[in-house]
């Protein structure tokens, strides 16, 4: 026989599933006997009858509105869901069950990500409004250089900076009398290395 709970509380719980579908799980908890009464869409692979691991009712808040969060849980899987909960009260005021509601972030994570990735410039800049701006392309040359190789400027080896030095030279940056100083504060070295690692990068055979 269904339990009278799971009658009366039934269409709560297909309601908020069909709204939410198919990432939201709702589950029925008996209070009782910390035992699952029913699920619907289960996310999490419980079913009707398992442990419900609801230990930790006795320790809230007994002056609370009887509806916690939203908090967040994980799945195996690791996804996360955002979690409300609501103690479901007898006529005369015991908790009888618990009603559980665990929404998949997944979608609106991927929905965040791809909103953010309209703030990034997504077509070619006009190379012809910045072929004069030596600076400008000091910086561009370097920042991609530091975001292909995941290394910060401070952290790059000699190679890497011989590299750097080489397409800069080839852009004709140091062909501009004040780039010596502008190159240096970009690559985070100083001067004296820069001579040097220039001098080392002319006297290299070219391919």
């Amino acid at each position: 026989m269904t339990d009278p709970r799971v009658r009366r509380w039934s269409p709560v719980g297909a309601a908020i599933a069909r709204l939410l579908a198919p990432h939201a799980e709702v589950v029925l908890h008996d209070a009782a006997t910390d035992r699952v009464l029913a699920v619907w869409n289960p996310l999490s692979r419980r079913a009707t009858g398992d442990p419900s691991m609801l230990g930790e009712l006795k320790r809230l808040d007994p002056a609370g509105d009887d509806v916690y969060g939203p908090y967040e849980k994980l799945l195996s899987d690791g996804r996360r869901l955002s979690s409300v909960s609501a103690v479901l009260r007898d006529d005369d005021g015991e908790p009888s069950a618990v009603l559980c509601v665990n929404l998949d972030r997944t979608p609106l994570e991927q929905a965040a990500a791809l909103l953010a990735a309209f703030a990034a410039p997504t077509a070619p800049r006009p190379e012809a409004l910045f072929e004069q701006d030596w600076a400008e392309r000091v910086h561009q040359i370097v920042g991609a250089y530091v975001r292909e190789h995941g290394r910060p400027a401070e952290r790059l080896t000699r190679d890497d900076r011989l590299a750097l030095l080489a397409e800069l030279d080839a852009a004709g940056v140091f062909a501009v009398r004040r780039a010596v100083p502008v190159v240096a504060g970009a690559l985070k070295i100083s001067r004296s290395t820069l001579y040097a690692l220039l001098a080392e990068h002319r006297r290299s055979p070219r391919p």
